[in-house]
């Protein structure tokens, strides 16, 4: 079995086959999808999903769209958790962080008020007592700042492409790192080797579906140019991008699997639940 642990399932680009897609997933063995949330609107949506599918979810504000946030929805993410405090199938705050690669989004003021959600996002998930799911783009050190001023029980650095050393600071945090898609192109010299180096314990499987798409789903500019559309990630690509990673490791998939599953299980505690 394998849990995808960062799935968004809600986004529009599965509306016209969403089930089928899921169905396709748990064929494939994916037994559990985590299904961030991005603003407050998609909430609702991603609770629904995760008790159609049998799956779990995260509530949050993703940084791409603190933009068109309003500080009230800091109060109204509080009440929310708060609600369904006693649903097992909310396992995290999430995704939140921080994105210092868009361009638009690194202003100073833009900046500045990514970190107010941030911070605040961290202090809701101290006060429920619930991990935390990490957008994590350029801005490891400013995300490792925050979690020292308001530490949480666990979490997970979703699609971590960063330093070894930044990677350590999560490990130390309590913190599993999350690979994907990228780890398939041969190209991600650096983060093959740091999927290598770094202890099996510190390692979740992730598809971030419908984005990153693996290597064999990948289209160039070229290709595009010439009509090809980019390939859909989905769940059901998770055992294969987890073949990589095993191959790299020179491991087996069974032996992987277990140890990837007790680790998002770690990370995320309430999995363990269900």
């Amino acid at each position: 079995m394998w849990i995808d642990t960062h799935c968004h399932l809600d986004a529009a680009e599965f509306a016209a086959d969403r089930d089928p897609v899921r169905e396709a997933a748990q064929r494939a063995g994916v037994t559990r999808c985590v299904i961030p949330s991005v603003h407050a609107a998609h909430w609702p949506q991603v609770a629904q999903l995760a008790q159609r599918h049998g799956d779990a979810y995260a509530l949050g504000i993703h940084p791409l769209y603190v933009p068109q946030a309003q500080e009230s929805d800091l109060l109204a993410l509080d009440h929310a958790l708060s609600e369904r405090s006693g649903d097992p199938r909310l396992v995290a705050v999430g995704e939140i962080g921080l994105d210092f690669f868009v361009p638009e989004l690194c202003t100073p003021p833009m900046r500045q008020r990514q970190w107010l959600f941030y911070r605040g996002q961290l202090g809701l998930a101290q006060k429920h007592g619930l991990p935390v799911i990490l957008h994590v783009r350029r801005s490891a050190d400013w995300l490792l700042k925050g979690l020292r001023q308001c530490p949480v029980v666990s979490g997970i650095a979703h699609a971590f492409n960063g330093s070894t050393q930044q990677a350590q600071a999560f490990v130390d945090r309590g913190f599993a790192l999350g690979f994907g898609g990228t780890l398939t192109y041969e190209r991600s010299l650096q983060l093959r080797r740091l999927a290598c180096e770094l202890p099996l314990s510190a390692l979740v499987l992730e598809t971030d579906a419908p984005d990153i798409p693996p290597q064999w789903l990948y289209q160039t500019a070229e290709q595009r140019a010439l009509g090809a559309t980019q390939g859909r990630n989905s769940p059901a690509e998770l055992p294969r991008i987890a073949q990589v990673l095993a191959d790299l490791r020179d491991l087996s998939l069974a032996d992987l699997a277990v140890a990837s599953c007790g680790n998002a299980r770690r990370a995320l505690p309430k999995l363990a639940g269900l």
